[in-house]
């Protein structure tokens, strides 16, 4: 096989990891939101059930809830998972880092100080609006490196999909590998990952300086 051809696979397998890690962010982000304001609930019950799954989701591997999520819907309800693979990561990857991402906006809001929320009573903001215009922006600043960390984890982990035989970049690059006995692809899939991490970590020292109010 031509280095050519070795590179076209490779860089198909690279479109399908990176489908995996946008839509991953799309569904996470605000599912953790919403587990985070869970966690923080007044309610015993909710904030106990929401606590149970953040501890379980961190405290198994993501392989295994791969395994899990896609194998669930045929030995509980006998349904066909033909078609489920692609949907069975993209649920499995996104309740994984909502657990992650829900602990790190609740940090962020707990560290805003109590003189913040009296003083959007003062302009007679309702709770939604206190949020999202007041505590919300200030909470992005304080969790950004921490989200900034996760992201970038999240590009290494999409070589995960291989375990539910779904041919992303990892998964093209072993059958590569051993059908030509060469280390060459192993190669071309890290410097794919490395310079993937480069662009976003690009991305998000841009937001992290933008919302730098002291630059």
């Amino acid at each position: 096989m031509s280095f050519q051809v070795m590179l076209e696979q490779l860089s198909s397998g690279m479109l399908k990891s990176m489908s995996i890690f946008f839509l991953t962010l799309l569904f996470s982000l605000p599912l953790g939101l919403i587990i985070a304001f869970g966690r923080m609930s007044k309610n015993c019950i909710l904030r106990f059930i929401t606590g149970a799954i953040i501890s379980v989701l961190r405290g198994t591997p993501l392989m295994l809830q791969l395994l899990v999520v896609y194998f669930f819907p045929y030995y509980l309800f006998g349904w066909s998972i033909a078609d489920w693979r692609f949907p069975a990561i993209i649920v499995g990857f996104s309740i994984n880092y909502a657990a992650y991402f829900a602990e790190i906006y609740r940090s962020g809001i707990e560290a805003i100080p109590k003189g913040q929320y009296e003083a959007s009573q003062l302009l007679n903001y309702s709770k939604s609006q206190n949020f999202f215009r007041i505590v919300f922006p200030q909470v992005v600043k304080i969790i950004l490196p921490a989200i900034t960390n996760e992201i970038i984890t999240l590009v290494k982990d999409t070589s995960l999909a291989f375990s539910l035989s779904y041919l992303e970049m990892f998964a093209i690059a072993k059958q590569i590998a051993a059908s030509e006995t060469s280390f060459m692809p192993f190669v071309i899939a890290a410097v794919f990952y490395y310079v993937f991490n480069l662009l976003v970590a690009f991305v998000m020292k841009r937001i992290e300086n933008k919302m730098n109010y002291y630059s």
